[in-house]
C-alpha cells in the first residue's frame, strides 16, 4: 500500500491498536456470550454454507438493532470484524472492549478514508468484514437506501460480497423472560463484474438482501426494477 500522507498520519486512530486477528479476549468471550444469549433468544440460521471457508469476504447485513452483531457472529464459524459507528468507540469503556472483539470505528456521513484503508487491511489478512450498508439502524421499519462502501471494497479487493438478513433482533427482550426468535439467513455470494460500478453492485447486493427478508422489511428495495 502507498505510504500515508502527513494528513492521514495525524488521524488520532493511528495511535490506537486495532486487531487484524482473533484476540485471546475474543476467544474467551464469544462462547460465553453465546451461552448467555441462549437464555434470551433462539437463533435460527440458514445458508451458512454460502460463506467461504477462508479468504476475504465483505459480509453485508441489514441493521435492525444494537444487538445484531451478536447473532450474526454466533451463526457463523468464522470471526467477523465489524465496522462500527465512531460514537461507540468514543466511550473509553466500550472502546476498550470493542477493539479486542474486532471492531473499528467509522465516521458516518463522510468519506472516511482511514476506515476504508483499515477495512482493506482486514481483507488483505483474509478476514470477514462485517458492514451495515444502510449506515444506521432501521428498527424494523424496512431497508433504507444503502451506502456504496461495501461494494467499493469488494471491487477494490476483488472479493465476494455475502448478503446476510437479520430478523428478530428488534424484538429481543420484549417478551422476557420468554425467549425471542432471531432468524439469520446467509445469501449466495455476489462477485463484482468487470466494469461494474459501486452503485450498480450496491443495488444488486441490496435487492438480493431484500429477497432474504420478509416483504414488510424490504423497505426501499421492495420493488425490483423491471429487467433488473
Amino acid at each position: 500500500m502507498p505510504a500515508d500522507t502527513p494528513t492521514e498520519r495525524s488521524d488520532p486512530r493511528e495511535r490506537r491498536k486495532y486487531y487484524l486477528e482473533t484476540t485471546f479476549l475474543r476467544r474467551i468471550l464469544t462462547p460465553t456470550l453465546r451461552i448467555l444469549f441462549r437464555f434470551i433468544s433462539v437463533i435460527q440460521t440458514s445458508g451458512v454454507e454460502n460463506l467461504p471457508s477462508e479468504g476475504p469476504v465483505v459480509l453485508a447485513a441489514n441493521h435492525m438493532s444494537f444487538f445484531d452483531m451478536f447473532p450474526m457472529q454466533f451463526a457463523l464459524p468464522r470471526p467477523i470484524f465489524f465496522m462500527a459507528k465512531a460514537e461507540l468507540h468514543r466511550n473509553p469503556i466500550l472502546d476498550a472492549v470493542l477493539r479486542p472483539l474486532g471492531s473499528f470505528p467509522v465516521e458516518r456521513g463522510s468519506h472516511d478514508e482511514w476506515a476504508f484503508r483499515y477495512a482493506q487491511r482486514l481483507l488483505e489478512h483474509g478476514q470477514v468484514l462485517g458492514i451495515f450498508p444502510e449506515g444506521t439502524r432501521s428498527r424494523g421499519l424496512g431497508l433504507r437506501s444503502a451506502k456504496t462502501g461495501a461494494a467499493r471494497l469488494a471491487i477494490v479487493m476483488s472479493c465476494p460480497l455475502v448478503p446476510m438478513a437479520v430478523e428478530g433482533t428488534q424484538r429481543m427482550f420484549h417478551g422476557f423472560p420468554h425467549r425471542s426468535t432471531v432468524q439469520i439467513k446467509v445469501g449466495e455470494r455476489i462477485y463484482p463484474q468487470h466494469g461494474e460500478t459501486a452503485l450498480a453492485l450496491t443495488d444488486r447486493m441490496m435487492f438480493t438482501l431484500a429477497g432474504l427478508l420478509p416483504p414488510e422489511l424490504r423497505g426501499v428495495y421492495a420493488q425490483r426494477p423491471l429487467g433488473f
